[in-house]
């Protein structure tokens, strides 16, 4: 631009004066009493409004002869509907562009937004007719009236538009307005308006609201950025991990390809944080997480899982490549040394892998934890914890079962999964491969849902032992006997579905409470034994082990030989173990009680003949819990 140009900046710093007038400064507050209200209160001859389309915001109508007489409680209506009803900032332009050309008669209006990245300010201009214009102007460029309003942060008042270079436009007058938020110049407005002398303050009120509009913007991307990602680590959140991984199984299932799920367990962080403070447990968060994320993958996600734990979500790896990665990253982790605490080489590692291991988020997620515990129970090798995947383990080992239920316990809480529930979910889906396998299956099964009290703790295997005896004394074929061993295992399953202050209550149960648990050896047939066809020969044994010998027994009231026998067995099996047993309300029975008893009940309540080669092998059973 020739230096000869005329123009006339006004600056809007530190302004007193309230005049309208070229010469004179312009109050940065609009609508004080000596400013635009004290117009409103002159001018105020009002205008028509009618609903316009455009921008969705009902614009007045004009004519000619009204311009330079402006309603200004219009405008500023206008400006907080424009505010108020968008939240796009690109749709509050455009409705401002028809307010600025429907109210005031502009010729032209431009807004363009700085990007830093780029050193540019990428504009884009719309005439009265609705002709586009865009062009960048290069932050650099200082002899650029735009750059200069900028860097002066000052309304800067022209006579042409020369500088645009757009033909059509240069003769026009311009007003080169920036915008702030925050401090910080976000935009700069351009209006080409012949009475711009009289409506700068409108033009000073639009900016204002187009920063707040733009600072409430980044305030909520801020916001939610934040709920996004873990403030310590800097990693993604566990809610956004869900989500993410959501997303991945989605795109896995329509590619046909694999997800992997890593979740890494930092040990002894609750010796560290006694030992050495907080803030050194923090710095060792921390560093496993930068380290994790700094080796993995662009498209690999990394997120904080819960307080000591880092999750990693595996595109298109099946579980020996995900092994392969988590063994890098433990590698990564061991060569990091941090003050007081040395080499960062103990920390657990779990692998489950979509879709082999399960097709449903949540039990991938589980799968992962349980193998997390497995891995801490393994121990170290070579200076690092052994990585497990789902796939290294049987999952009706000892060792994998206790790390299950203790998973299971954890989440019953945060998610309403039962662990009963989804061990017999993971017990229906077993595929059984030989009679000996289903009997290791049926007794994990058994031992896990005992273990849930310490009081009826060994209860169903040692049913299962004192049965098997009987059974053999009574010279029952063996094939027989391998049935009832089995069907004694399960015979309490049923109590799955009785809720836990009832089984676990320790004193003497209602009647209603005691409808309840009568209710058990129905339900283990119905949600154990019916749906497995391997099973349906220990339905007998499961529902009839708690018929009585005069019928006074449940469910169905059966009485004397009506009884399979295989059920007499082990109702009396059940009934010594409990005798024996100590309970909440009371210790353990001795020997010769329990057979006393089991006596006074001979064909009352059990077969004779069964009580009394019972009483003559209990002895050797050698039993008391």
């Amino acid at each position: 631009m020739q230096k000869s140009k005329k123009s006339t900046d006004i600056n809007i710093n530190n302004k007193k004066d309230n005049s309208f007038s070229s010469s004179s400064p312009i109050t940065t507050n609009p609508i004080d009493k000596s400013g635009l209200i004290a117009k409103i209160n002159v001018l105020g001859s009002g205008m028509n409004s009618v609903k316009t389309p455009y921008g969705g915001i009902g614009l007045p109508h004009h004519s000619e002869k009204l311009f330079g007489v402006i309603d200004y409680l219009a405008f500023i209506k206008q400006v907080n509907e424009i505010v108020k009803n968008y939240t796009d900032i690109k749709d509050s332009l455009n409705a401002l562009h028809s307010l600025f050309v429907n109210m005031l008669n502009c010729t032209y209006t431009a807004f363009g937004f700085i990007d830093n990245q780029a050193g540019t300010i990428n504009i884009k201009l719309l005439d009265k007719n609705s002709s586009v214009y865009s062009f960048k102007v290069f932050k650099n460029d200082k002899d650029n009236e735009i750059i200069k309003a900028l860097d002066n942060n000052e309304i800067s008042i022209l006579n042409d538009s020369d500088f645009l270079k757009v033909p059509s436009l240069m003769n026009l007058p311009c007003a080169i307005i920036p915008v702030t938020a925050q401090g910080k110049t976000i935009c700069v407005i351009l209006v080409s308006d012949t009475n711009v002398q009289n409506h700068i303050n409108l033009y000073q009120l639009s900016a204002a609201n187009i920063g707040l509009l733009y600072q409430n913007k980044i305030l909520s991307e801020k916001v939610a950025q934040n709920s996004f990602l873990d403030n310590l680590t800097n990693l993604y959140s566990h809610r956004r991990f869900h989500e993410l991984l959501t997303g991945e199984l989605e795109y896995a299932h329509a590619s046909k390809t694999k997800v992997s799920v890593l979740i890494f367990d930092i040990n002894n962080m609750g010796q560290i944080n006694r030992d050495f403070g907080h803030s050194k447990g923090d710095e060792v968060i921390k560093t496993v997480a930068g380290k994790i994320n700094e080796n993995i993958k662009k498209q690999d996600i990394a997120a904080r899982y819960g307080g000591d734990k880092i999750a990693v979500i595996l595109r298109d790896m099946n579980a020996e490549e995900a092994k392969y990665m988590a063994e890098y990253l433990t590698y990564s982790l061991s060569c990091c040394l941090i003050d007081d605490i040395g080499p960062l080489n103990k920390v657990s590692v779990g692998i489950s892998t979509y879709p082999d291991d399960s097709t449903d988020k949540e039990k991938l997620l589980i799968l992962a934890e349980q193998a997390v515990l497995v891995s801490k129970t393994k121990g170290y090798a070579n200076g690092r914890s052994i990585i497990v995947s789902t796939q290294d383990f049987d999952f009706w080992d000892d060792t994998a079962l206790n790390s299950f239920a203790a998973v299971m316990a954890k989440r019953h809480s945060q998610i309403g999964i039962n662990f009963e529930e989804a061990l017999v979910e993971q017990f229906q889906n077993e595929n059984i491969l030989s009679q000996n396998h289903l009997i290791e299956v049926v007794t994990s099964l058994a031992s896990a849902i005992d273990a849930k009290d310490e009081y009826t703790k060994d209860h169903s295997s040692s049913v299962s032992r004192y049965s098997v005896a009987l059974a053999r004394a009574i010279n029952l074929p063996e094939k027989e006997v391998e049935r009832i061993k089995l069907g004694a295992l399960l015979h309490d399953i049923g109590k799955i579905g009785i809720p836990e202050d009832v089984l676990t209550k320790p004193s003497k149960l209602t009647d209603n409470e005691f409808k309840i648990i009568q209710q058990h050896p129905t339900i283990g047939v119905q949600k154990i034994l019916d749906p497995n066809p391997l099973l349906h020969d220990l339905i007998p044994i499961v529902k009839y082990h708690h018929e009585q010998w005069n019928g006074n027994g449940y469910p169905c009231g059966l009485k004397g030989e009506e009884i399979p026998l295989a059920a007499r067995i082990v109702a009396i099996a059940d009934t010594y173990h409990a005798l024996i047993s100590d309970r909440p309300y009371r210790k353990g029975m001795s020997f010769e009680k329990a057979c006393a008893i089991l006596e006074d009940g001979a064909g009352i309540q059990w077969d004779k003949e069964l009580v009394r080669q019972f009483i003559a092998l209990a002895p050797s059973l050698a039993t008391k819990i």
